[in-house]
């Protein structure tokens, strides 16, 4: 049966994904976006007039209203990894999705999927994960069925992460590994000369593939016993952050060593450029992390125990090590496509 379906955030890493597989299904999709000129790549993956762009501003709520008039199903997948002058915490993770869902119920839309993260947690130390947690909770209160999906750290063609730590290990002389300073290393002899073994690169990560976490906001839709619930997606195989640079450093071809670094000293670098004016930034090759987003490198990433998670919805979830090779040796050929 095909529905009418209205995605915010369809223009992005995992929006693009999930308005392919909605199209092949075929439904109606409509791509709620500040700019519909900037989606419209999009148009190609379904017939003419499956995919439609239309304006919405998700501070603004009759655009919002204009956006879902008539939708079976809205999915919410906006969502930011660190602030700037433009967007920040509180408007796009804790009072959007409140906002959407009061008018979700208000148009009696059956079915509302949220896109949150692992870590997500009121007490969370990192600001990120308690934006996520506040719109959670402000979600439910106005729609309590909705189904919500957290996944780990997602990997794919123009992801985040392995794309970012794959540039700068290229022209780092060494792989930087984060360790905590307030624990004593581990202190082993070569002949009488004592040397120092950090326990660095320990945090825990769960890393799923782009394409499973579009399939199970898909699947969502149509899985009634999903109504209400929270899902928590994570890949086939739990890594240390160490392994991940790691697997990035074979699958890219990199040779270079694995070196220990304090977290304070990565966060003291941060903390300066935090202090240079955004317009400054762009010049950057590489975007540098946040300090929120150092201390979200100290926190594990994982499926909880008990949790729903992709064998719910049906979805047996792709190995990073099948498809991370395919598109970080070719990262300079794609991204100049």
């Amino acid at each position: 049966m095909s529905l009418n379906i209205t995605i915010f955030g369809g223009g992005g890493f995992i929006g693009r994904q999930v308005v392919q597989k909605l199209a092949k299904q075929g439904h109606t999709i409509r791509i709620a976006t500040r700019r519909p000129d900037s989606v419209g790549f999009l148009r190609p993956l379904g017939n003419p007039g499956q995919v439609v762009p239309v304006q919405a501003n998700i501070r603004d709520e009759n655009s919002i209203i204009n956006a879902i008039k008539g939708a079976d199903a809205v999915i919410n997948l906006v969502g930011i990894l660190r602030e700037n002058s433009s967007q920040n915490f509180f408007e796009i993770h804790e009072k959007a999705p409140g906002m959407i869902a009061r008018l979700v119920a208000a148009e009696k839309v059956r079915k509302l999927i949220h896109l949150s993260a692992i870590g997500a947690d009121l007490k969370s130390p990192t600001r990120y994960g308690k934006s996520k947690a506040k719109g959670e909770y402000n979600l439910k209160q106005e729609f309590p069925n909705a189904t919500i999906l957290r996944p780990s750290l997602v990997f794919g063609p123009d992801d985040e992460f392995f794309n970012k730590m794959h540039s700068l290990l290229k022209i780092l002389p060494v792989a930087p590994i984060f360790f905590d300073s307030k624990k004593m290393p581990r202190i082993k002899f070569d002949g009488i000369f004592p040397i120092a073994h950090f326990e660095a690169g320990l945090t825990k990560f769960q890393p799923v593939y782009v394409g499973d976490v579009a399939k199970a906001t898909v699947n969502s839709i149509v899985n009634n016993n999903s109504e209400g619930k929270l899902f928590e997606l994570g890949g086939p195989k739990i890594y240390m952050y160490r392994e991940l640079i790691s697997i990035i450093l074979q699958s890219a071809g990199i040779r270079k060593r694995l070196f220990p670094v304090p977290f304070f000293a990565i966060n003291a670098g941060a903390a300066i450029i935090e202090t240079i004016p955004e317009f400054f930034l762009h010049a950057f090759p590489i975007p540098p992390l946040s300090r929120d987003q150092i201390r979200m490198l100290r926190i594990d990433n994982i499926v909880g125990d008990g949790a729903y998670g992709f064998e719910n919805l049906s979805i047996s979830p792709s190995a990073l090590e099948s498809i991370l090779p395919t598109y970080i040796k070719n990262h300079k050929k794609m991204r100049s496509l």
